[in-house]
């Protein structure tokens, strides 16, 4: 005989899915989260990797209370800074932000890597090609952390100059941090 339909049953039937659907859910994050964190993990250390030049020894991570910067790390040789990765977060068009930027002790920018995004695909995500024009611009680059449309030296990503001014933000954040690191020793 099949089950009267009644507020009642309704109400117990939805409730047995849910706490199924939701013992489920709960068990596949359980599985996936050690995953997942580990993944995480070994995108940043390929970023960190991409910034910085080669040789010395990375610190450890270190946290930051500056704006933007969500940690950083110093790598050195024998006790004199060779350069830093900064991990520095900004808002572009889709979302967050967040790049890891490989700054030397004068304030120049080694290198860029972005390490997440939620830009449009095809637009703002091209500042995730490495060989851009736009990624390129950066490497080795000392001066206005601005584009062009708003009186800097920079070129913006074509139709994407939220994006690009997101990318130069979060580039200019770092600089400043490792600036304020030494003492305000490099040009901002």
């Amino acid at each position: 005989m099949a089950a009267q339909s009644n507020l009642r049953n309704m109400v117990l039937c939805l409730t047995l899915v849910c706490l199924v659907c939701g013992g489920l859910l709960g068990a596949v994050n359980a599985i996936t989260a050690g995953i997942i964190e580990e993944t995480a993990h070994k995108n940043l250390v390929a970023s960190i990797a991409k910034v910085l030049p080669e040789g010395g020894e990375l610190s450890e991570s270190q946290t930051s209370d500056a704006a933007g910067i969500d940690e950083y790390y110093v790598l050195s040789s024998e006790g004199a800074p060779l350069a830093y990765a900064v991990k520095s977060t900004t808002v572009g068009f889709g979302g967050d932000l967040t790049i890891i930027v490989g700054v030397l002790p004068d304030g120049t920018v080694y290198n860029t890597s972005v390490f997440a995004h939620a830009e449009t695909p095809g637009l703002g995500a091209k500042c995730t090609e490495e060989e851009s024009q736009f990624r390129t611009q950066f490497k080795g680059y000392k001066g206005s952390m601005k584009v062009k449309k708003d009186g800097g030296d920079l070129d913006a990503i074509t139709a994407s100059t939220i994006t690009s001014r997101a990318f130069t933000k979060a580039v200019a954040q770092a600089v400043e941090f490792v600036n304020s690191l030494n003492g305000g020793s490099g040009n901002e």
